[in-house]
């Protein structure tokens, strides 16, 4: 199948278009405009994207919503992970403020979490919720993946190597993205039949 992602990053498109194969994971065109994310949620957010681009494009549509939750701040920056130290925020600039917050000696305990939903011009929706739990390390280092990738050490894996530093395949395998993907595929397998 043929979907559009619902997202101007193109970190997640490149990310998704791996993890959704065999399907082929295409750019949304510039002429369809995104609703703000204004849910108090990751599925609401998704889900918002979703039904707008459907609606616009008369294609399946993917979309995603995704951040980190911190459980010494209550799950903050959580749905606001993008622009947690303001609108046009850089991911260094968005990691900086995290680990201010967050200090070394503090509840260092993160996860990753990813709403993943498909939505068909039909009607028909497929949502998937999954997460990655974590450490946040106050020593930032790899050059791979992008937001909090540098800080976030997955309990899954050496528990030492940050997912920055992972290589696609491992990071693919236990990422909250990886996850949601392979759980939507399964899904979608299932609803046809196959």
């Amino acid at each position: 199948m043929h979907f559009v992602l619902a997202s101007r990053n193109a970190h997640k498109l490149r990310e998704l278009a791996g993890l959704m194969g065999p399907h082929e994971l295409v750019a949304l065109p510039p002429s369809v405009e995104l609703p703000p994310e204004t849910g108090g949620t990751f599925l609401a957010n998704a889900l918002g994207k979703a039904r707008v681009a459907a609606a616009a494009m008369g294609e399946p549509v993917l979309a995603d919503d995704s951040g980190i939750a911190a459980r010494a701040l209550g799950g903050a920056p959580g749905i606001h992970s993008a622009r947690y130290a303001g609108e046009g925020a850089t991911d260094q600039e968005n990691l900086a403020k995290l680990l201010r917050e967050v200090p070394a000696d503090a509840d260092t305990r993160v996860a990753y979490v990813c709403a993943l939903v498909l939505v068909c011009p039909n009607g028909a929706e497929l949502v998937v919720e999954e997460r990655c739990e974590g450490e946040l390390s106050h020593s930032v280092r790899g050059a791979g993946g992008f937001g909090y990738d540098p800080a976030f050490v997955p309990l899954e894996g050496d528990g030492v190597r940050t997912i920055a530093e992972l290589e696609p395949a491992e990071k693919d395998a236990i990422s909250h993205r990886g996850r949601a993907a392979r759980a939507l595929l399964e899904r979608l397998s299932a609803a046809d039949g196959s």
